[in-house]
């Protein structure tokens, strides 16, 4: 078992055991050492073979046994027993916004509620309000909360989705007899939350069998829910479903055109290939005729790829990411599209953590991570000190943490970590470092973390406020949404884009794949506005960095290029750059 399970499951055991009433202080040691765990940058087998697991600060005996156990063996017999001990529902209960532990417990020793459908029962019922904790607010925003939550059950994070799809593709992609294989879908597309997953290959007829059995047989397959010769469906032990299609090689491209999508840009598809007298579907281009009519319609158009499918419409190639009917197809036709930003552009990155906050990793480790990465520089931006759940950073643990930047720097010529911080927006605009310590620093990202509840009005004029402050360089996930977890506040972005415009603030896509915020709709309107934009990974792990990648997606999807992209600059034109904000 690797770390990031490790991790995961260390973290539900704290959950669990706050479920149970335990000890605050053993749930919180079981949080620790799963982002202690997460935060590993050499092997965690290693570890336990000699015996260094338990030099790790944070990592008790017991806690050492657990994660011993679960990486030579997969499993544990103390997390199953947990598990066991409570009614599954209630885990589930939690993923209800603004549900938390403590809720969860009071709800099921009092009223036995173990469930979320129970839940929504006892709230239309009334049966909360005479909790301590409860009253008919809380019943009104807990069903809200379940509506959500059922909206979004059959979506996943992209991330897990991609991981999901890219351990079936691995398999598939090696079998014999195959001849080319992509991911299809709304992964493909690079959307924030997907459905499914589409695979799509071409092979050889006699291949096509053990293609399909390599694929339902997979050890991630929870259960068939179709198999024939050229599709087959699973739900996967992830809980997404993932189809299989097969096809012969001269109809490979319009498969893959077809099953990427969107439905919208297919639909223009189609009517554009009317216009030049062709059919087009899955399988290829057909004239339209009388011929059609009677089921004789003849291929008149052979196409090798996608490429050729778009040149055959006089259309310049239009990539995946921007296939959604938002103008891909007028700029294609005045070969006007852009060339997007690629992940082989970013020379380093902002806003990232380290345990000097509530981060996992030392300065040195985050730095040594990104030099991995090929990147120029590294920007660290741990918490202000009005964030204390994350451990955030007073004046002089600043001073500190600059001080140890400074000698970390000297070391090295073609490599720096640039000096920052995440500070808070204050529910009235202010931010919660002043002037004094804002100048300090070689940029400032300006985030809100509290006082969600405002109106939208409040909430705009509350950060366009921030980014009047001359220190701020750049706005940190600005909606503050958490994908299938939490919507945004109320805000209206393009006020906000507006004043960054006009302030000269960069905006950021906070790339967590959780966030992957600012949304990619967004985009394209503050590229018009000449709004800039940060690819920050809002990294609290060294693995964190890669997360760059998901920001990567959302940018080409936002239709934005190099040039609009600020951490595509080299060290020395960002050296300049951040020089020139403090001038």
């Amino acid at each position: 078992m690797d770390k990031n399970r490790v991790a995961e499951i260390l973290d539900e055991i704290g959950t669990l055991l706050e479920l149970k009433g335990e000890n605050p202080f053993k749930c919180r040691a079981y949080h620790n050492a799963s982002r202690t765990i997460a935060g590993l940058t050499v092997d965690i087998k290693t570890l336990i073979e000699s015996g260094e697991i338990r030099n790790i600060k944070g990592i008790g005996e017991a806690i050492a046994e657990r994660i011993k156990e679960l990486v030579l063996t997969e499993k544990s017999e103390y997390y199953d027993e947990l598990k066991s001990s409570l009614p599954e529902g209630l885990m589930k209960m939690l993923s209800i916004q603004g549900v938390g532990p403590k809720k969860v417990k009071l709800l099921y020793e009092k009223l036995k509620i173990k469930s979320v459908d129970e839940l929504e029962k006892a709230c239309k019922a009334g049966k909360l309000g005479n909790l301590e904790g409860f009253g008919k607010k809380t019943e009104e925003n807990i069903l809200a909360g379940i509506e959500a939550l059922r909206k979004r059950s059959t979506k996943s994070l992209y991330s897990t989705a991609e991981l999901s799809a890219r351990r079936m593709f691995d398999v598939v992609a090696k079998q014999p007899g195959l001849i080319r294989a992509e991911i299809a879908g709304s992964l493909r597309r690079k959307k924030e939350t997907i459905g499914d997953i589409d695979i799509v290959v071409s092979a050889r007829r006699p291949a096509v069998k053990a293609i399909m059995k390599s694929f339902t047989t997979h050890g991630d397959v929870e259960r068939i829910t179709g198999e024939g010769e050229t599709k087959s469906s699973v739900v996967l032990k992830s809980g997404i479903n993932c189809d299989l299609r097969v096809v012969d090689d001269s109809e490979f491209p319009f498969a893959l055109n077809y099953f990427t999508g969107s439905k919208e840009h297919n639909v223009r598809m189609r009517t554009r290939a009317k216009e030049y007298g062709l059919s087009l579907n899955e399988y290829g281009f057909s004239k339209l005729d009388s011929e059609e009519k009677r089921g004789k319609a003849k291929k008149v158009i052979a196409c090798k790829t996608e490429d050729d499918i778009y040149r055959a419409l006089d259309l310049t190639y239009i990539p995946p990411e921007l296939r959604e009917d938002t103008g891909e197809i007028e700029a294609a036709e005045k070969n006007s599209l852009p060339t997007l930003v690629e992940e082989k552009d970013i020379c380093g990155t902002f806003h990232c953590h380290t345990n000097y906050s509530d981060g996992s990793n030392t300065l040195l480790e985050m730095a040594e991570a990104a030099k991995k990465l090929d990147w120029q520089y590294l920007g660290i931006a741990d918490h202000s000190k009005v964030a204390a759940y994350a451990n955030g950073l007073s004046e002089e643990r600043v001073k500190k943490q600059h001080k140890e930047i400074d000698g970390l720097n000297q070391k090295w010529t073609n490599f720096r970590i640039y000096k920052g911080t995440e500070v808070d927006i204050l529910s009235n605009g202010d931010l919660d470092f002043n002037d004094k310590t804002l100048a300090s620093f070689d940029y400032v990202v300006a985030s809100v973390h509290s006082s969600f509840k405002m109106s939208e009005a409040e909430m705009t004029k509350r950060i366009i406020k921030a980014l009047k402050n001359k220190y701020v360089t750049m706005l940190g996930h600005p909606t503050g949404r958490l994908l299938l977890q939490r919507d945004n506040y109320p805000i209206d972005m393009i006020a906000v884009i507006n004043a960054a415009s006009d302030y000269g603030k960069i905006i950021e896509i906070n790339a967590h794949p959780m966030r992957l915020d600012l949304d990619w709709r967004l985009c394209s309107y503050a590229k018009k506005k000449n709004v800039k934009i940060a690819i920050n990974p809002d990294a609290h792990v060294t693995d964190g960095l890669s997360d760059v990648r998901y920001g990567v997606g959302v940018a080409r999807k936002g239709w934005l290029e190099k040039k609009d992209v600020i951490n595509t600059l080299n060290l020395k034109q960002m050296n300049h750059f951040l020089s020139s904000l403090r001038t």
